[in-house]
């Protein structure tokens, strides 16, 4: 069992042993810029010229395009997340393929090339899917990182360009992560840095993540999951439906108890509130029902926001907010 020690989250020791954590979040904003100058070519020669049928999107982000695209996309969008590619796709319908070599991006390419769809492939141009996608309906937007997200941003400009999908910049994007670094700081304390704040604040939880937007609820999965790494902890993220109830069971805390003893089976929920701005009405009353029930059963509750900029921007401020929480989490667990 691991026990967390707020001392290594100063530690220049710890914190150099976490560079491999650390340094690549930190790197997030110049990835990003990277991909875009790759695809610079490619994307300066789309044009929205005709509107297809439909857009059927495969790859590690594919559900973050629909999550962004659904709310203005013209055209029925599907994020396919099986083998092939649905019987009903034909040359009338755009695909888009996100990876560089799983099964199921080569399989979707490959049927997308005999079916003669239009092809947009985001991947590494030395690729086994970039080779088996070659056709004379095939647009390739190289990469150059291998960063699922900065991939994601390269294949949403394209798809405004298209006419499919809102206004993407990629530099605003690139600048609100680079923001988070600088507040995420290792430099900083705990008082002046947000994500050390988080990670004691979880020190001890077993975490439950919500989101109430769309793109929120996506950022919650995904830092459930960094956390879940991080601290070999069970994570829970789901909708305010699942949670309600779990924090409602939370028995009250003893007062006479021993803070420091609460570890293992005793380990308290800790619930991490994603808002990104743009929740609607409902979910905003669920964000006040799981925020006033948790307070009530003494359920500490902690909070990773940002409320300017495009849902993209806002998306992945609050993502790399998370994800740095995560990292010093592992380092406070001396699981780094």
């Amino acid at each position: 069992m691991y026990e967390f020690d707020d001392s290594r989250l100063e530690d220049p020791d710890a914190l150099r042993a976490a560079d491999h954590l650390l340094r690549p979040l930190a790197e997030a904003g110049a990835r990003v810029r990277r991909e875009s100058v790759s695809a610079e070519g490619p994307l300066a020669a789309l044009d929205a010229d005709e509107r297809p049928r439909a857009l059927i999107t495969f790859g590690p982000e594919a559900r973050l395009l629909r999550a962004v695209l659904e709310p203005t996309c013209p055209v029925p969008l599907v994020a396919w997340p099986r083998l092939g590619l649905p019987g009903w796709v034909g040359p009338l319908d755009i695909v888009v393929v996100m990876g560089g070599g799983d099964k199921v991006s080569l399989a979707a390419a490959f049927e997308a090339v005999r079916r003669g769809c239009r092809l947009l492939v985001v991947c590494p141009q030395d690729s086994v899917l970039a080779r088996q996608s070659a056709s004379a309906s095939t647009t390739l937007l190289p990469t150059v990182t291998g960063d699922p997200l900065a991939a994601a941003v390269v294949a949403l400009v394209a798809l405004h360009r298209l006419g499919l999908g809102p206004s993407v910049n990629p530099e605003g994007v690139a600048d609100a992560l680079d923001q988070v670094a600088t507040d995420s700081s290792l430099a900083l304390d705990a008082t002046q840095n947000p994500a050390k704040a988080v990670a004691l604040e979880l020190a001890d939880a077993k975490p439950m993540v919500w989101g109430g937007s769309i793109l929120a609820a996506r950022a919650s999965r995904r830092i459930a999951e960094a956390l879940r790494s991080a601290s070999g902890r069970i994570v829970l993220s789901a909708d305010a439906g699942a949670l309600l109830p779990l924090l409602t069971e939370v028995p009250p805390r003893d007062p006479f108890a021993d803070p420091f003893e609460e570890t293992g089976a005793e380990q308290r929920p800790g619930l991490v509130l994603v808002d990104d701005g743009m929740d609607d009405e409902h979910a905003a009353e669920e964000r006040v029902r799981l925020r006033s029930t948790a307070l009530a059963q003494d359920v500490l509750v902690s909070n990773l926001s940002h409320q300017a900029g495009t849902a993209v921007e806002r998306y992945a401020t609050v993502l790399q907010q998370g994800l740095f929480a995560a990292a010093y989490l592992q380092v406070g667990l001396g699981r780094a």
